[in-house]
């Protein structure tokens, strides 16, 4: 029985870093994966950001070439294959998926094939799909099980024209009529994918804005450019019966308006269950351990990433931060370095990039202007419309803005935020400075090449100074 330093269950973002980390640390390390395929890299890359991103980009470059005219690009008879997409995704998949396999023997880390558990104090068990089991022995375990897609208890997924985010991917035709339920970011994300890929698409949210954690103004934006697309969008609305059979969904829903509900009956041909998901907890061995989870199936753990159980660390989804890959990766990093005795400084997860790939895109940091307010700060805004940026123009793609949040007293930078081209790609110039703890004026003394898009970060900082340049 092999002796290791650490063993990481499960190999998304969270998990394959932790290990890649640790192995650069001179740790001794394996790594467990049940995923069927036998390929590494989680839900992100084999289900999620990944293929999504894939689909989200065949749909840029269809709407690109659809308005090629506009720029005096003739392109006639501009068609969608969805055999081709399919396989343009799954080629992208493959790749990086190879390249997490490459990077395990790189670092000679020992891949453990099979459900992997804890089995006492030092202990994994790791049960293969044939019901062979090993145990491998460690002084500190890391759990990165990710999580799942989220069901409601009241719609029977197994017709074939209700899909979660995970069967959507691989839908072999376009959808006459989706409904999406959800609209934070898996939801909008694929609403934007298939209307552009020619479906009518109805998108419904409970709360009474789409990406209701974002920016009120970027929501407001956002809703509006959905709506100018084409698609339908129910806010405050839920629905309350849904029927399907081989044929479509037949669903109720109730909109709220004040004091007034209404009641709707909507015909589609699919329905997307984007409602959220749900922690991979239920059988990682945690019965007889100090593990802390809660009712929602959420691991308690410490600013270093450790559990109630000594040796015993979770990262991702399974805990109770931002569920995004970027965040798994760096909670990764940090439970390997407080392993390793670095004395690693907690994650400020306030700082932490949220990204949308909706179209328009969608991202921000730090404090959405109510937040700040409702932290006690007196705020200050800067807002510029990506309309007045010659970049915008030039890729004619001058929807949105860019939006600061700031406080009067320090001049800090306390958000940013934006809706417009390339936002997720233009986010990380607030990331930095907010780590930095920038002020505007230290913004405003950046100087932003011209023409570019990251222009209007620098112009929302004069706006939030009070003598915005070119509006």
């Amino acid at each position: 029985m092999s002796q290791y330093d650490v063993v990481v269950i499960g190999s998304g973002p969270g998990g394959y870093v932790a290990a890649i980390h640790a192995a650069q640390s001179g740790l001794k390390t394996a790594i467990v994966e049940r995923e069927p395929t036998e390929r590494l890299g989680g839900t992100c890359l084999l289900r999620g950001c990944i293929p999504t991103k894939a689909m989200l980009h065949t749909a840029d470059m269809l709407e690109t070439l659809k308005k090629g005219d506009q720029i005096g690009v003739m392109a006639s008879d501009v068609a969608l294959d969805m055999g081709k997409m399919h396989a343009y995704k799954a080629k992208v998949v493959q790749k990086n998926a190879g390249g997490v396999s490459y990077l395990m023997k790189k670092n000679k880390i020992d891949v453990h094939l099979g459900h992997g558990r804890l089995a006492g104090k030092g202990k994994v068990s790791v049960e293969s799909a044939e019901g062979k089991s090993q145990t491998l022995s460690t002084k500190n375990v890391i759990l990165a099980t990710g999580s799942t897609c989220f069901h409601l208890p009241f719609i029977d997924m197994s017709p074939e024209r209700v899909l979660d985010s995970d069967e959507i991917l691989e839908l072999e035709e376009v959808p006459e009529h989706l409904v999406v339920i959800g609209a934070g970011a898996v939801g909008t994300e694929f609403a934007s994918v298939f209307l552009r890929y020619g479906s009518k698409v109805t998108l419904i949210e409970m709360a009474p804005r789409v990406l209701p954690s974002e920016d009120h103004e970027v929501c407001a934006e956002a809703e509006k450019s959905f709506k100018k697309q084409g698609m339908t969008v129910l806010t405050s609305s839920k629905v309350t019966d849904v029927k399907a059979d081989a044929k479509g969904v037949k669903l109720v829903v109730e909109t709220k308006k004040g004091d007034k509900t209404s009641s709707q009956t909507i015909d589609a041909s699919h329905l997307l269950v984007a409602a959220g998901r749900a922690p991979r907890t239920q059988d990682i061995g945690a019965k007889g351990t100090k593990l802390k989870i809660n009712d929602r199936g959420v691991v308690e753990v410490d600013e270093f990433m450790r559990t109630g159980e000594p040796g015993v660390y979770a990262i991702g989804d399974i805990v109770d931060t931002a569920w995004l890959a970027h965040v798994a990766s760096k909670e990764g990093i940090l439970a390997v370095d407080h392993i390793a005795g670095k004395n690693p400084r907690p994650i400020n997860y306030r700082l932490v990039p949220m990204c949308t790939y909706c179209s328009p895109e969608v991202a921000s940091v730090g404090l959405s202007e109510e937040a700040a307010k409702e932290a006690g700060y007196d705020v200050k805004t800067g807002v510029f419309p990506f309309s007045a940026i010659g970049k915008a123009a030039i890729l004619n793609k001058t929807e949105g803005f860019v939006k600061i949040v700031a406080d009067k007293k320090y001049d800090e930078l306390l958000g940013l935020h934006i809706i417009g081209p390339k936002a997720t790609e233009l986010i990380t110039e607030g990331t930095l400075a907010m780590e930095l703890e920038s002020t505007i004026e230290e913004l405003l003394m950046t100087i932003h090449p011209h023409p570019t898009l990251a222009e209007a970060v620098a112009e929302a900082a004069h706006a939030a100074m009070g003598h915005a340049i070119h509006i």
